[in-house]
């Protein structure tokens, strides 16, 4: 738990005020907290597609919440579906493995599909899970290019329009810490905000030389290398950051400039793994980004800070949280298990809006719009040049991956 309360919000007042009947696929449910006895009566039947690391884990979170049962697993490697399969009592007739497993799990009668697999494959599975009338919950990044982005944001209204759940599961956002720092700021608190500094550093991941097939770099983030599978570093990685700096500013920067290299030892993956990225807003506020993502024992540092005319904010996903100076100072404090205890919120927050009937789907347009700002950057590092984002949005570049050789 973390220390302090976040305030109410008008989600958290409808699901305790909200009636105790909601129909989900056409199946009447009961809310848990309206009458005692009836836990089983709410509990979505939720297929999981891609039961590797963070997958498995994700399962473990939705057993230990209770609100859930996972009646169909699916993921590219057999042995994986089959292990988890095992572990959660899955009947073998719902483990589904190959690219197209995902389809049969869709088709099982679930009522929630979680999608824990490489984000190049995020519009084409959260397409089918929509369109069957799923409620989605998705692990960020959205998508590895410009039209899979916009892709999944159609795909959030559609769930709106139709009366379905769709959520993204960036942690931070669920930090009472972070909420309150950026709510003063958004009341004024800073004055205006002349320039931010984001960062992001991390040990970076395995990367093996190339095969015939993409096959072994499906699994073990192996795929954070690559821009095709993973949209590349920035994307996977910093965009924890840049959905930060997205929540202060509230909106897209018009353009960037940028620079990059491959540090890592012996590359194999496309990706460059070091970037400096200055990003341009519409009012003249800037933002200097930095990463860096190979081995060298400095790690854990994910972040922003916003420097305003009368104080600065400072955010943190492992370390404090606070604003110093201006007309709100807020002391406030270290996250309590970010990584854990975020998701355990979102998985939560999944789980009430099903059962309350909530389908505005907020972090939906949020994850798109950070998805586009480490986009803007990826491709002004990588081309070593400035870009604008109504370039990088007109251009339309899809980012295509040979898929021969593998099994469906």
């Amino acid at each position: 738990m973390v220390k302090k309360e976040a305030k109410w919000s008008r989600r958290d007042f409808l699901r305790q005020g909200a009636g105790a009947m909601a129909t989900v696929a056409g199946i009447t449910l009961v809310s848990p907290m309206a009458v005692r006895g009836t836990e089983a009566n709410s509990r979505i039947k939720a297929g999981m597609v891609g039961v590797g690391g963070r997958g498995a884990w994700i399962a473990d979170l939705l057993k230990e919440h209770g609100g859930y049962e996972i009646t169909a697993v699916a993921d590219y490697f057999a042995r994986k579906a089959q292990a988890v399969g095992d572990k959660l009592k899955v009947p073998p007739k719902r483990r589904f493995s190959g690219l197209d497993g995902y389809k049969q799990l869709v088709a099982s009668g679930v009522e929630a599909v979680f999608l824990e697999t490489p984000p190049y494959f995020f519009p084409e599975l959260a397409s089918a899970a929509v369109d069957a009338g799923c409620h989605v919950y998705m692990a960020k990044p959205v998508a590895v290019d410009v039209p899979g982005s916009l892709k999944i944001a159609e795909l959030g209204k559609k769930a709106t329009t139709q009366k379905t759940v769709f959520v993204v599961d960036f942690q931070t956002r669920t930090d009472p810490h972070h909420q309150e720092a950026i709510k003063r700021l958004h009341e004024g608190a800073l004055g205006k905000i002349a320039t931010v500094q984001s960062f992001y550093n991390d040990e970076g991941f395995s990367d093996p030389p190339l095969t015939n097939t993409i096959e072994p770099r499906l699994e073990k983030l192996i795929w954070s290398n690559d821009y095709e599978l993973g949209g590349s570093f920035i994307l996977n990685c910093d965009i924890h950051a840049l959905d930060v700096v997205c929540w202060v500013t509230g909106r897209l920067p018009v353009r960037a400039r940028g620079a990059g290299a491959r540090n890592r030892p012996d590359p194999h993956g496309g990706s460059l793994d070091t970037y400096c990225v200055t990003y341009e807003y519409d009012d003249g506020m800037l933002l200097s980004h930095f990463s860096e993502h190979f081995a060298n024992r400095y790690s854990g540092n994910i972040g922003c800070i916003a420097y305003g005319q009368g104080g600065y904010l400072e955010t943190n996903y492992f370390k404090k949280t606070w604003m110093l100076g201006g007309k709100q100072p807020y002391r406030g404090d270290v996250p309590d298990n970010l990584y854990v205890n975020g998701a355990r919120r979102n998985i939560a927050t999944f789980h009430d809006s099903i059962v309350q009937g909530l389908y505005d789907n907020p972090t939906v347009p949020s994850s798109v719009e950070s998805n586009l700002t480490a986009i803007l950057g990826r491709e002004a590092a990588r081309r070593q040049t400035t870009l604008t984002m109504k370039q990088v949005l007109d251009a339309q570049e899809t980012l295509t991956l040979d898929l021969s050789g593998l099994q469906r």
